[in-house]
C-alpha cells in the first residue's frame, strides 16, 4: 500500500473494499484510523491479530483458530497482513458473499496448503474452533458433534470420504453447496463475531 503510512485512506484502496466486502465508507475509514494507531508500520503481525481475536472471545481461547485466519490471509506468506488483508479477512470471516467465503475457507482447512484437504487437517481447525466455544455452549452441542472428532466424523461422512481420503476444492463447494449441515459444521457460529465487531465499533 504505497500511502499507507500517510494516515488517510486511498480512494483507490476505498473504493476496491467497498466493492469487495460489505463495509461502509464511514465504517472502513473508522477500521483504518484503529488499524493505523495499533500498526503504524501500516503491518498487522500475527500477534497483534491474536490479540484482536482475543479480545472479540474473552472467554475462550481463539489463539489457534486465529493462527490458521492469519496463514490463510497472508497472502505472500510474509508474516504480515496489510489493511487490504485485514479487511478481507474480517469481512470474510464474519460475512462474505458464499462463494468467496467457500473458497476462502477451502485455504482455512488446507493447512498445509497442497491443493487438497485430509481429515486430519479437518480435525485440527475443528479443535481450534473448539478452543472459541464456552465450555457452557458445548454442553449444548448435539451428542455426536459434542467433541472435535465427533464433529470431524460428521464433517467426513457428510462428504461420503473414507479415512484416508482426500477432498478437493470442487468437491468442498460442491459438498457445502449441496449440504447446508456441513457449512453449520465447518463454522464458528459467525453471528457471534459479527456482534462482537459491532460492539467494538460503538
Amino acid at each position: 500500500m504505497g500511502n499507507s503510512k500517510s494516515g488517510a485512506l486511498s480512494k483507490e484502496l476505498l473504493e476496491d473494499l467497498k466493492l469487495n466486502t460489505k463495509y461502509s465508507e464511514e465504517e472502513l475509514t473508522a477500521w483504518y484510523q484503529s488499524f493505523q494507531k495499533e500498526c503504524p508500520s501500516g503491518r498487522i503481525t500475527k500477534q497483534q491479530f491474536e490479540g484482536i481475536y482475543a479480545s472479540f472471545f474473552p472467554d475462550a481461547d481463539p489463539k489457534a483458530y486465529a493462527q490458521h485466519v492469519f496463514r490463510s490471509f497472508d497472502a505472500n506468506s510474509d508474516g504480515t497482513l496489510d489493511f487490504k488483508e485485514y479487511i478481507i479477512a474480517l469481512h470474510l470471516t464474519s460475512s462474505g458473499k458464499t462463494m468467496q467465503k467457500l473458497e476462502w475457507a477451502f485455504g482455512l482447512y488446507d493447512v498445509d496448503g497442497n491443493g487438497t484437504i485430509s481429515k486430519t487437517e479437518v480435525l485440527e481447525i475443528v479443535k481450534a474452533i473448539f478452543n472459541m466455544i464456552c465450555v457452557e455452549d458445548q454442553k449444548t452441542l448435539p451428542e455426536d458433534e459434542n467433541t472435535p472428532e465427533k464433529r470431524t466424523d460428521k464433517i467426513w461422512d457428510y462428504f461420503g470420504k473414507k479415512e484416508n481420503d482426500k477432498l478437493t476444492e470442487g468437491e468442498f463447494i460442491q459438498g457445502i453447496m449441496n449440504n447446508k449441515e456441513i457449512l453449520r459444521l465447518i463454522q464458528f457460529e459467525p453471528q457471534k463475531v459479527k456482534d462482537r465487531i459491532k460492539e467494538k465499533k460503538h
